[in-house]
């Protein structure tokens, strides 16, 4: 559900495309534009993202701003010797934060860190500041329902010679600095990814479709749902939460608040008498890790069996540590899981998800029907009809009452790229519905025939909603 499409894009169909035939992005053809910079012995330059303030933002980063004065756009090779693009593998200590706030989009990545199939999906293999380097480079984005290849030029915001914005680890690793930026340029500027969700930039990454848990609201078996996710190569985040003047402020226990992290592992470890639920968490900042209960020099790994000890409890300050569940269901306030389809990413077919998209708008007059309580138009709003056939093949419960998991999740279109304007998230929201056998007979509503049955007796023949999401 949106407001019009992005008139940047191509006209392929979305049912067309996929990671491996994905849209070129404003046209734009990486492999020509390489061929062409080779040719003319030239480095690239992205006119469509220039290296100026325009594509740091528009305000906080603006071109008056404090935060633009004195900024360097330098290649990689101005800015580190022998600039290489991934060191040993792209991994999780690759991502830490600079000076915009997108912890949620760093969480994101350090996430996808952890499942090298749908990271080779985004971050194409064989580029290179070695062989045949004409300062381009592009990455394979998802975005309302249709893959994206994005290119941009290597030309990244400096002040001092350092990087303003996301950095690796490694000082002379810059894949993910050229992801950061392939993901600003889709937003419209750097300033476009301050706050957010890191479900957004998952989906992105995936296609994939995300639900959310609040922790003090979460259901007992929340563990359970943590560790078959991840087991499930499902992205895992979650985030702290803090009033407006204590974000990015720690705890005793070294928890960052109003601030996002990656989830990267759920366990059990034995004791003598009794288990203990471990959750492993990870700061984008590369440093800053939990130094409570089960932390990396904490006591309580002494009880543990030596061998488990050795490959659980890592000691370097990295920004990630284990914690004991229960005390991060106290810090941590939300959860984020993201479920991937992507048939084609993964050959374990018991890992994979059905997607099924509907595209629709909301239009005054027309489709806008409001929430329930305006009864004369609520019947307007765009309905879409699902049937589940195939329970879950893991269900543990009554064969007599079969089990089949569906996510639903509603996007609205690019807001986040007018947000340094001032543009805001739309409040939206939807209701699913168990549809009676009397209402379950009938035709669709489209036909003028059963219409009047079906507005008539739309909220007494759908019987109790099984969940609202607003």
């Amino acid at each position: 559900m949106s407001g019009p499409a992005d008139k940047t894009r191509s006209s392929v169909p979305a049912f067309m495309c996929s990671n491996k035939n994905p849209v070129k992005y404003l046209g734009q053809d990486y492999e020509t534009l390489k061929a062409q910079c080779l040719a003319a012995n030239t480095l690239f330059e992205d006119e469509t993202f220039p290296a100026n303030s325009s594509s740091l933002g528009v305000s906080e980063f603006g071109p008056n701003s404090a935060k633009a004065k004195d900024v360097t756009w330098l290649r990689p090779s101005e800015i580190k010797p022998k600039p290489q693009f991934i060191v040993d593998g792209a991994n999780r200590v690759d991502v830490c934060q600079g000076s915009v706030g997108d912890c949620w989009f760093l969480a994101s990545i350090a996430s996808l860190t952890m499942n090298k199939e749908f990271l080779s999906l985004v971050v194409p293999e064989n580029q290179s500041f070695q062989t045949d380097y004409t300062g381009i480079f592009h990455f394979k984005l998802w975005q309302y329902g249709e893959w994206l290849d994005v290119v941009v030029d290597d030309r990244l915001p400096t002040k001092n010679q350092q990087l303003m914005f996301v950095k690796s680890g490694t000082e002379n690793e810059f894949w993910s600095a050229l992801l950061e930026k392939a993901y600003a340029k889709l937003n419209g500027s750097y300033e476009s990814l301050k706050g957010g969700l890191p479900f957004e930039a998952l989906q992105d990454f995936t296609g994939g479709i995300s639900e959310l848990y609040y922790l003090n609201e979460a259901p007992g078996d929340l563990f359970q749902i943590i560790q078959k996710a991840l087991k499930m190569k499902s992205l895992v985040t979650c985030s702290t939460i803090s009033d407006a003047h204590e974000v990015e402020k720690r705890t005793k226990e070294n928890v960052i608040k109003g601030h996002a992290y990656s989830l990267v592992g759920a366990v059990e470890v034995s004791l003598d008498v009794r288990k203990e639920k471990l959750i492993r968490v990870r700061n984008p900042w590369g440093y800053a890790e939990w130094n409570g209960a089960w932390s990396d020099k904490s006591s309580e790994w002494d009880k543990v069996d030596p061998k488990v000890k050795a490959e659980l409890n890592l000691q370097c300050d990295d920004g990630e540590a284990w914690m004991p569940y229960k005390s991060f269901t106290n810090e941590f306030y939300r959860v984020e899981i993201c479920h991937v389809s992507l048939e084609f990413a993964c050959s374990d077919q018991q890992h994979t998800w059905c997607l099924t998209q509907f595209d629709g708008s909301w239009r005054s007059g027309f489709s806008a029907g409001g929430r329930p309580k305006h009864s004369d138009t609520y019947c307007t709003n765009p309905q879409f009809r699902i049937r589940l056939e195939e329970p879950d093949d893991d269900h543990e419960g009554s064969t007599e009452q079969p089990c089949c998991t569906v996510i639903v999740g509603l996007m609205q279109k690019n807001r986040r790229k007018n947000k340094p304007t001032g543009e805001k998230l739309l409040t939206i929201g939807f209701y699913i519905y168990q549809i009676s056998e009397q209402v379950r007979c009938c035709c669709y509503p489209a036909d003028t025939n059963c219409y009047g049955l079906w507005k008539n007796k739309f909220f007494t023949q759908l019987q109790t909603a099984l969940r609202k999401i607003c």
